[in-house]
C-alpha cells in the first residue's frame, strides 16, 4: 500500500523529474521510471545499489551514492520521496536539518516532498520482541533461515532497532539502526525551519487520520511557488 501511495503522488504530474532519496535496491525507483518519469535514486548502501543497478528497465534512472548532500546540481525535481521510514533513520538532528534544506533546494517552486515516520504514540517499539517478530525462511539452497527482531523504547526520541538473522551452520548476524521517533509537532517544525510548506499528514495508508489508520505519520509538504 505505501508503494501505491507514494507512485499516486508522483503520477500527479506526467513525465515529471523525480528524487528517490533512500531508494535501496531501487523497486519504488524503477516503478516511478516505469510510469515514465526521469528518477535520480541516492543511497548511503553501496550493496542496496549495486543490486539496483543489475536489475533490468534502469533506463530513465540514474543512480547515486552518499546521501543528500550527493544530489545533483543542475537538475531541479518536481517531487522527492523517502519511503519505508527512511526519515527516521537519519536519527542526528543536525543531519536530519541539512537533509531537509538539501531536499527544498533540490526541488523546483512548488513542488512536493512526501515520506513516511512512525507515529510515536503508536508505540509500535513495544511490539519489537522475538515473540512478535521470530520467522523463518528457507534460501534456494535449502538453508533454513531464522530472523527476529527486538527493539528497545523511545529515550530522548531515539530507539534502537536490532535484527537478528541466523542460518543453520553460521554464526548469528545482527545489525543495529539507530530510529528517531519524531511527533507531528516536531516534523511540522522541523519542515517549516526548512522553507517547506505543511500540507498533509496522514496516519494511514487509505487516507485515514493521525492515530487511526496503521500508526504512521505520512508526511506531504511543499515548496513555495
Amino acid at each position: 500500500m505505501d508503494d501505491a501511495f507514494f507512485l499516486s503522488v508522483i503520477n500527479e504530474l506526467p513525465s515529471s523529474q523525480v528524487l528517490d532519496l533512500g531508494c535501496g535496491t531501487g523497486r519504488l525507483t524503477r516503478a516511478a521510471a516505469a510510469d515514465g518519469h526521469h528518477v535520480v535514486g541516492i543511497d548511503p548502501d553501496a550493496d542496496a545499489l549495486d543490486a539496483a543497478q543489475r536489475k533490468p528497465d534502469t533506463e530513465n534512472i540514474r543512480w547515486v551514492h552518499g546521501t543528500s548532500t550527493r544530489i545533483p546540481d543542475g537538475v531541479l525535481f518536481d517531487t522527492a520521496i523517502m519511503t519505508s521510514h527512511m526519515a527516521q533513520a537519519i536519527s542526528d538532528e543536525a543531519a536530519w536539518a541539512q537533509t531537509l534544506e538539501d531536499l527544498h533546494r533540490a526541488l523546483v517552486p512548488g513542488g512536493r516532498l512526501a515520506f513516511d515516520s512512525r507515529d510515536p504514540a503508536a508505540r509500535v517499539c513495544e511490539r519489537w520482541t522475538p515473540a512478535n517478530t521470530r520467522d523463518t525462511y528457507t534460501l534456494p539452497d535449502g538453508t533454513i533461515v531464522e530472523t527476529w527482531i527486538d527493539g528497545t523504547v523511545p529515550r530522548d526520541g531515539l530507539a534502537l532497532l536490532t535484527e537478528h538473522r541466523l542460518r543453520r551452520g553460521h554464526e548469528e548476524e545482527t545489525a543495529t539502526l539507530v530510529l528517531a521517533f519524531r511527533p507531528e509537532a516536531q516534523l511540522r517544525q522541523d519542515l517549516r525551519a526548512a522553507g517547506f510548506t505543511f500540507e498533509q499528514v496522514l496516519g494511514g495508508w487509505a487516507g485515514e487520520v493521525v492515530g487511526e489508520g496503521q500508526g504512521e505519520l505520512i508526511v506531504i509538504a511543499g515548496k513555495r511557488s
